[in-house]
């Protein structure tokens, strides 16, 4: 076929857009840049348009304030421009599993319009959703119509991770650079923290890792460790120094040996150039990558991730501060249980000891007023800070909180006990 017939421009691309519409737009660094803007610019002609995305590193202007009557956001994960109109009202958050997405698109959240991103078409015709397959693939797939920003910087990366062009309706052909994200600064804090957690890698592990200082500050200790793998939501920058330096091979893998298996990645303009035409990169939809089931299925499974505070019987918070929304669920229950379900598995949760510069505590007697409770007590294995490792699973109520205390700042280990003898009716030796 002649897909070129197919080329639009943004503003003849959106009159598929119509009032009331569910539009989704992919994810992460392959969020559309043309087609928002466009949106935006044009609000007049929409009416309760509801846009679904998570992560965007685009400029959201569709969620600038005074659009609420044109555009209205709905998301499962707030990133830094969609915080402050889900604070305000004019945006909606729904509690929901990543790899629960693509079966809510379709049904509780119909797909009309699905605006996405893709490499150009290889010799027979198949784009590659390049850097972003998670939701948006399954979004394509189920939408009425899909508009297509067919970007020549796209990677093309491998895996279940591509569409046809005759399964585009609008091809808007473009060549911007994809946003990056500059490498993290580790400090002194985020190494003892990764410190902690690479003594818990052995040889032949599969890892999932998210992104930050804390992940990458972990993949500074694993230069010793032996044919690692990765099975994991996303990657970054840090795995590719590890693959270059052999470390990271997948041979020992028992699941998709050999490879890194993801459902997106973002980092640098380095990372996108690593996995473009990688034979060793395959990315999934995130139904399949986030399956615990799936995730089980790799031996020696190693989960980290990072949260906001812990309390004293081990109950996680890691998307809200109190009743701001600040995150999401994302993956990180579906590792935890994934890890537990692996033979040899292990899950950790990693944080630095305080917060707001060391004024305030993250190992606390209760969450935050309002807090949701992302992983339960019951899920949760080994928490790290920059103080040590403490082991939960397995362990009472009383045993918890003595070994949380122990990984607590030095300055809050005090307030903590008093806590701890209130309600165990006994003494921690937390020193110990």
């Amino acid at each position: 076929m002649d897909w070129k017939i197919k080329f639009s421009s943004p503003a003849e691309a959106i009159k598929a857009i119509k009032a009331n519409d569910h539009v989704v737009f992919s994810h992460a660094a392959a969020i559309p840049r043309l087609v928002p803007g466009e949106l935006a610019a044009r609000k007049e002609n929409y009416h309760n348009v509801l846009i679904y995305h998570m992560l965007s590193l685009g400029e959201g202007e569709y969620l600038q304030p005074g659009l609420q009557a044109h555009f209205r956001h709905v998301t499962n994960f707030a990133g830094a421009n969609s915080r402050q109109a889900l604070a305000e009202g004019w945006a909606d958050f729904l509690p929901c599993f990543f790899k629960d997405v693509p079966g809510m698109l379709g049904g509780a959240f119909p797909v009309d319009v699905a605006v996405i991103q893709v490499s150009t078409p290889d010799d027979e015709g198949f784009c590659s959703f390049g850097v972003s397959c998670d939701y948006t693939k399954p979004a394509a797939e189920k939408a009425s119509i899909v508009i297509a920003e067919m970007n020549e910087n796209m990677p093309r990366v491998g895996g279940d991770n591509k569409i046809h062009v005759s399964g585009i309706d609008h091809v808007i052909p473009c060549a911007y650079p994809l946003p990056v994200l500059p490498p993290p600064r580790i400090t002194g804090v985020e190494e003892e923290i990764g410190r902690h957690c690479a003594s818990l890698v052995e040889d032949g592990s599969t890892l999932q890792l998210g992104i930050g200082a804390i992940p990458d500050a972990v993949l500074l200790f694993l230069k010793g460790k032996k044919d690692l793998g990765i099975h994991t939501e996303m990657f970054s920058d840090g795995v590719v120094g590890l693959v270059e330096a052999g470390v990271i091979t997948g041979k020992r893998k028992t699941l998709h040996p050999g490879k890194l298996v993801a459902t997106f990645v973002m980092g640098t303009r380095g990372l996108y150039d690593f996995v473009d035409r990688n034979p060793d990169v395959e990315l999934y939809p995130v139904d399949y990558v986030n399956d615990p089931w799936i995730i089980a299925r790799n031996d020696k499974m190693v989960s980290i991730n990072s949260c906001i505070e812990v309390d004293l019987t081990g109950q996680v918070a890691s998307e809200s501060m109190g009743l701001k929304q600040f995150s999401g669920t994302g993956g990180q229950v579906d590792y935890a249980r994934g890890a537990a379900l692996s033979r040899g598995g292990k899950s950790i949760m990693a944080m630095p000891s305080t917060a707001v510069r060391g004024a305030k505590s993250r190992i606390v007697p209760f969450l935050a007023e309002g807090a949701a409770v992302t992983t339960s007590r019951n899920d949760v294995d080994h928490v790290v800070t920059e103080y040590g490792i403490a082991r939960l699973k397995g362990k009472t109520l009383k045993q918890r909180a003595e070994s949380l205390i122990r990984v607590a700042h030095p300055d809050f280990r005090e307030s903590l006990q008093q806590e701890f003898n209130k309600r165990f009716k006994s003494s921690c030796n937390y020193s110990s």
